[in-house]
């Protein structure tokens, strides 16, 4: 997927989404992938308290190790995308796979922080980068009707893995220490490659398979029978080569393709999702302390958790099936709109909560309505710009995302330290998500919904990516079998040429025979012959 035709320095053709078959096996293999993405970094975090006694150093030194991973996997989108269109998919996620086993494993050898920043920070971070994009990318080419299905699943990852890698790790570290565990984690990652070896691409030549069937088929129409055949045949040739020439030669893909910034829906999304994630991991981050605070026991707190991971497991596939509805999907910006808008609302009602029991409320709600954001995200993010540019997209998003990350949870935890209030951070946190909600649905419906009612509906191009997978592959089909019957009609008409060029053999027979001069008998007789073996032949080739 995205590499250059070898013939033609042109890219393949897209082929229509099976939405199922293999494609359930490149969601499995997107399910696991997500999970390893989005879980990995907050289940490390069990091991910081051993690593703050060998090392020394402070609780906010080792959260780094998280902040790194997570950095590296929302900050080098842009190179992804452009590893992804020069390499295809499955090469950059076995090499991420490597990636990320790889610096777990050199992390159980580290001697001080530092190191650990480079090895399970910035390597392992890296790894789980070049694997998480082109899983999505892949889900995208082999889903189209059922994608927001797949979406929802591929989603449900995060807290699967969540639930059970927390767990695996507390058990690791008792057993093996924090040295074995990495090492054991290194190698549950490997399964990384696994899953990259079974994102199989698309065969994305069918175009040229057909092209090829129907140039053997001509072949056959178009056996050599004399000097006018040939003449025929020459003319079809020069017609073809004429018509080709006609044709714009397509432009091969782009690294990182700049031009999705011309479309005024992927602008408005950039800009609300910025927003969104600006206070979106605020509450989860905090939920712990802020409960520890209010006089809840510590395994209680830590039980808040897992009450959101469990909701949130049901709430992203349930998410993806309402929004693959048919009076649905048209509107999926909308449904988007208002899960942020609920994740929002949450947060600011649930801001003065005192008791346990208002906590696992909010618990319950912001599981809901995480897990809807959750799903709806990425589905979106295609909807808007399409499979074909959506790898250059999703590395551009990821990448203005990272600011926000860096900026959003960081910031909350200043506040905290200055104020010693949760409250006004829930409040701050729920106003921002919001506010990326009403944004999004107000430059919908005012921007982009009534640009399009103004503006004429623009020529469907198979290599834009504005339309879904479905369209694309059936014009590219309709394309093919204008081109087969234009060659049909070409050699229809070198047929009739052949045929006058046998009646006008028989008529000079015939006058030779008449007059008996102008040739021996013979030859007349042998040209006679000839010309009914034209007929013959000629006659068979129309039938």
């Amino acid at each position: 997927m995205g590499r250059r035709d070898p013939e033609e320095g042109q890219l393949p053709a897209p082929v229509k989404p099976p939405d199922g078959g293999w494609g359930w096996i490149v969601l499995f293999g997107c399910f696991v992938i997500t999970g390893f993405s989005y879980a990995f970094p907050k289940a490390v975090s069990v091991y910081f308290k051993e690593l703050m006694k060998d090392f020394h150093v402070g609780y906010s030194d080792t959260a780094w190790i998280s902040s790194i991973m997570l950095a590296m996997l929302y900050g080098t989108g842009p190179v992804c995308s452009i590893m992804v269109n020069q390499f295809g998919c499955r090469p950059v996620m076995l090499i991420g796979g490597l990636l990320a086993s790889a610096g777990m494993i050199l992390a159980s050898f580290t001697t001080n922080i530092i190191e650990l920043y480079l090895t399970a920070g910035v390597l392992t971070g890296l790894g789980m980068a070049l694997n998480f994009q082109p899983s999505l990318i892949m889900l995208g080419s082999y889903f189209d009707k059922r994608r927001p299905l797949a979406n929802g699943l591929a989603a449900a990852g995060s807290p699967v893995f969540l639930s059970a890698l927390s767990p695996l790790g507390q058990v690791l570290m008792e057993k093996f220490g924090w040295r074995g565990g990495f090492l054991i984690m290194g190698g549950l990652l490997l399964n990384c490659c696994t899953c990259g070896a079974v994102m199989r691409p698309l065969d994305m030549g069918m175009k040229r398979k057909m092209e090829k069937t129907q140039d053997k088929y001509e072949a056959k129409e178009m056996l050599p029978i004399g000097g006018k055949s040939e003449e025929g045949i020459s003319t079809t040739d020069g017609s073809k080569k004429a018509k080709k020439a006609k044709k714009k030669p397509k432009k091969g893909k782009k690294l990182l393709d700049f031009s999705i910034f011309s479309n005024r829906g992927f602008i408005v999304y950039t800009i609300s999702k910025f927003i969104l994630v600006l206070g979106l991991f605020v509450p989860p981050i905090l939920l712990v302390n802020y409960a520890k605070d209010t006089g809840v026991p510590d395994t209680e707190a830590a039980f808040l958790l897992s009450i959101i991971g469990f909701i949130d497991i049901f709430a992203r596939p349930a998410c993806g099936v309402v929004a693959g509805l048919k009076w649905v999907r048209p509107h999926v910006s909308y449904l988007f709109s208002f899960a942020m808008l609920f994740n929002g609302m949450t947060d600011i009602c649930s801001a003065r909560a005192s008791n346990y029991t208002g906590l696992v409320i909010f618990c319950v709600f912001f599981g809901i309505s995480y897990g809807m954001v959750g799903a709806l995200q990425f589905e979106v993010l295609m909807a808007i710009v399409g499979s074909q540019k959506f790898s250059s997209a999703i590395g551009l998003v990821l990448l203005i995302e990272a600011f926000a990350v860096l900026i959003g949870p960081p910031s909350a935890g200043r506040l905290v330290d200055a104020l010693k209030n949760y409250e006004v951070i829930f409040y701050l946190a729920g106003s921002e998500v919001v506010l990326s909600a009403l944004f999004l649905a107000m430059a919908t419906y005012c921007c982009l919904n009534r640009g399009k009612k103004k503006d004429p509906p623009p020529e469907k191009n198979p290599s834009g990516g504005g339309g879904s997978d479905t369209e694309e592959a059936e014009s590219d089909v309709q394309e093919a079998e204008e081109h087969s019957s234009n060659n049909h009609q070409l050699a229809h008409s070198t047929d009739n040429a052949m045929v006058a060029a046998s009646e006008e053999a028989n008529h000079v027979a015939e006058e030779q025979s008449r007059e008996g001069g102008g040739c021996p008998e013979g030859d007349g007789e042998v040209l006679a012959r000839d010309a009914c073996n034209t007929d013959q032949t000629v006659e068979r080739d129309r039938f």
